[in-house]
């Protein structure tokens, strides 16, 4: 592949070459709710189900739609290469709470929780019919606050605040304890990107 944007095809490849040589019965025992047809791996991502061939690395949408971004073609091999299924606790953690949050804090505070601040809390019933229509759980949290299955067991949720004349408009992303085992704080980061872009896509 010809390289023409760094930031984003460079990890691209370097993950695409790994996957080529990763283990499909390694994976499917460390993440069971990944289904292997000895040609494939089937993943679910927000509700969307990829096919994702193996060895030769090609994805296909199972429901027809548009190829993801090439970010989340990363973050799905990341995914298959590196996450594991940890059980949920019942309990929900910010960012902040989870091991490395606090270093990284700052991007994911640019990243995530001011861009859905301002892409969600000045448009908050946008926000709400785009969160319904893409079967989001309905929250008594935020002016409007939705729950969402991301990853096999993994949920996250989202609220947003409409700003006013005296407080900006403010968001808050809340993931179930065991991303905090599950996943590196890095990918942590882009499942909140991931998971904005997703609702904003529907708006």
């Amino acid at each position: 592949m010809q390289i023409e944007n760094n930031k984003e095809e460079v990890p691209f490849s370097h993950y695409e070459e790994l996957f080529g040589k990763l283990d499909p019965q390694e994976v499917v025992s460390r993440l069971p709710f990944v289904r292997w047809d000895g040609n494939a791996f089937l993943v679910t991502l927000l509700g969307r189900d990829y096919r994702i061939s193996w060895p030769e690395y090609a994805i296909r949408v199972e429901d027809g739609g548009a190829i993801p971004p090439l970010p989340t073609q990363t973050f799905l091999l990341r995914c298959l290469l590196e996450t594991k299924d940890a059980p949920w606790n019942s309990t929900w953690k910010t960012f902040r709470e989870m091991p490395w949050g606090e270093l990284y804090i700052k991007p994911y505070t640019g990243r995530v929780l001011t861009r859905a601040a301002f892409t969600f809390g000045t448009r908050v019933d946008a926000f709400r019919a785009a969160a319904e229509k893409l079967g989001g759980i309905a929250l008594n949290h935020g002016d409007a606050g939705f729950q969402f299955e991301f990853f096999g067991n993994y949920r996250m949720q989202i609220m947003v605040w409409e700003g006013d004349d005296e407080f900006p408009p403010n968001a808050q992303v809340l993931y179930t304890d065991n991303f905090a085992e599950g996943f590196a704080a890095e990918d942590r980061v882009v499942a909140g990107d991931i998971l904005i872009t997703h609702i904003k896509s529907a708006m």
